[in-house]
């Protein structure tokens, strides 16, 4: 995957969402803990573009224990985040209510941190779409920069 972000953000209300976190819950399973996102801001099925976000508290379960007196998000919990997205945008397109999980992740490459108090936008990008899989490039951006990027595969279980 390229480093240019996938999307210009200038084009984006980054404080307009068109999706909260009710909506995000209609379709997501995730709760307490596991639910990494707070928004959606951009659902283009035209486009094939999905834009979400997580506002990062320091209130988050990791930050206790995720390097003491420095915290940050571990990386893992981005692609989650990015998982689910992906994850809403496959149901809402392909009108499936069955579980989407991890069928697997390429070229992932970490670039930035993410602390509390930031927020972390994520964005993804349909690349196949199938009954059974779907494969979006995705990235995380904080403050214009980017922060991850990689390939998830989702896989009906």
């Amino acid at each position: 995957m390229a480093q240019n972000i996938l999307i210009d953000l200038s084009t984006l209300d980054l404080n307009k969402q068109i999706v909260a976190i009710e909506g995000i819950r209609e379709v997501i399973p995730h709760r307490f803990e596991m639910e990494q996102l707070t928004g959606i801001l951009k659902f283009d099925i035209e486009e094939g573009i999905i834009i979400g976000y997580k506002d990062i508290s320091d209130k988050e379960f990791w930050v206790r224990g995720h390097i003491p007196g420095r915290p940050i998000m571990p990386g893992v919990l981005m692609l989650e985040a990015a998982a689910q997205l992906c994850t809403y945008y496959y149901k809402q397109t392909m009108k499936d209510d069955r579980f989407l999980g991890f069928g697997g992740i390429d070229n992932v490459k970490f670039r930035g941190k993410v602390v509390p108090g930031d927020k972390l936008i994520i964005i993804a990008k349909n690349k196949e779409l199938r009954s059974r899989r779907a494969i979006f490039d995705t990235q995380g951006i904080v403050d214009g920069k980017l922060v991850f990027e990689g390939v998830i595969i989702g896989m009906v279980v």
